[in-house]
């Protein structure tokens, strides 16, 4: 029993290690995201390319919503938006859904408009899933989930808001900075 137990510790262990992880420091805690490049190539590609080139060590999460999403990784402490690369196509079509715990990539209006911005679901958002390649019915890439750190999640989602910045809402009202960003594990064969 004791072999069994050990066998599918090791299966489950080196299943989860399949995806790459990147490690996200916070002020507030740390907080570790799976990505899944099979389900989400390009934007996987893109995000970690901003994680190798440290982009996003010192930005903010700048859009706070309780209930619905934190988002983050565009915006300096000072509200300065730093500049992107060029934007990516939606791959929301994916199968991947808006649920708690998974991060998805920020969008303008226009479907294919995503950079480097980001949000973590904070519950089942339905709402922002793919429907049908319809500009407005397109959705929001799903392309990873958290697998540590939830409760600093939750923690940063309840962070009382206000205006803040050239925002006028859901800014949080103590300013929660990601410190760095790091790729952790990675998979060179989930790599497209």
């Amino acid at each position: 029993m004791k072999y069994l137990m050990l066998i599918l510790a090791f299966l489950s262990i080196s299943a989860r290690a399949a995806n790459p992880e990147v490690e996200m420091k916070t002020n507030m805690g740390d907080v570790v995201i799976e990505l899944y490049p099979d389900k989400a190539p390009r934007t996987v590609e893109n995000f970690l390319s901003y994680v190798k080139e440290g982009f996003y060590s010192g930005t903010i999460f700048h859009r706070v919503i309780p209930g619905f999403m934190i988002q983050g990784g565009g915006f300096t402490t000072g509200f300065r938006e730093k500049p992107t690369h060029p934007a990516i196509v939606n791959e929301a079509s994916n199968g991947l859904r808006n649920i708690p715990g998974t991060i998805a990539m920020a969008r303008t209006s226009d479907p294919n408009s995503a950079t480097a911005q980001f949000f973590i679901n904070v519950n089942d958002n339905k709402s922002l899933n793919y429907i049908d390649p319809a500009p407005d019915r397109i959705g929001y890439c799903v392309f990873g989930r958290v697998v540590k750190g939830m409760a600093v999640v939750n923690k940063i989602a309840a962070i009382p808001t206000g205006p803040g910045g050239s925002f006028a809402t859901d800014v949080p009202k103590e300013a929660v900075i990601i410190q760095s960003m790091t790729l952790i594990s990675d998979n060179k064969q989930g790599k497209q």
